[in-house]
């Protein structure tokens, strides 16, 4: 499995990606209105148009098999998005370990991310991974128009010889 940053013409077929596995985790907890309105308007489009090359993709045979970012560049994993086709062959994980190499680089001493706490398989992956339930909360979600509960989980990192490391 290659982990590589993004390409600018593979936009669209990122944006499909993620859309996709959103459908297979997110979708059935969803209203279909609004499954439906986020399906038409695919928000992946216009966040892999910004995030560009700092968006990472999990590369199998040539073919992207998922994605996944640190959206704002601190210690949080904001998004890992594997195809349905490519589920349990290693590209989530992969994308993890990239990430939180990235994350270590920057200084920080752990990787924080968050995750629907109905969405069991994306859990499930990251407790393997050794990530740690940190807390758990139902809160209004304005994308999805719901409460949803979701759980906070982190991992402590090992760190690089970096100068100027952050503590948290």
């Amino acid at each position: 499995m290659l982990v590589r940053s993004a390409r600018p013409h593979e936009t669209d077929a990122l944006a499909q990606i993620g859309l996709a596995a959103w459908q297979k985790g997110i979708a059935p907890l969803v209203s279909a209105n609004v499954a439906a309105a986020i399906e038409q308007t695919n928000p992946f489009l216009p966040f892999v148009r910004e995030l560009g090359s700092r968006i990472l993709v999990a590369e199998t045979d040539g073919e992207p098999a998922g994605l996944g970012a640190c959206e704002h560049g601190d210690d949080v994993i904001s998004d890992i998005w594997v195809d349905p086709a490519f589920e349990g062959r290693g590209a989530g994980s992969a994308l993890m370990k990239a990430l939180e190499s990235q994350i270590a680089h920057r200084g920080y001493r752990q990787a924080r991310i968050q995750v629907a706490a109905q969405n069991a398989r994306a859990l499930q992956l990251y407790q393997h991974l050794g990530y740690q339930v940190r807390w758990r909360k139902v809160a209004f979600d304005p994308i999805l128009r719901i409460d949803l509960e979701k759980v906070g989980l982190s991992k402590a990192l090992l760190h690089p010889q970096v100068s100027g490391s952050k503590r948290r």
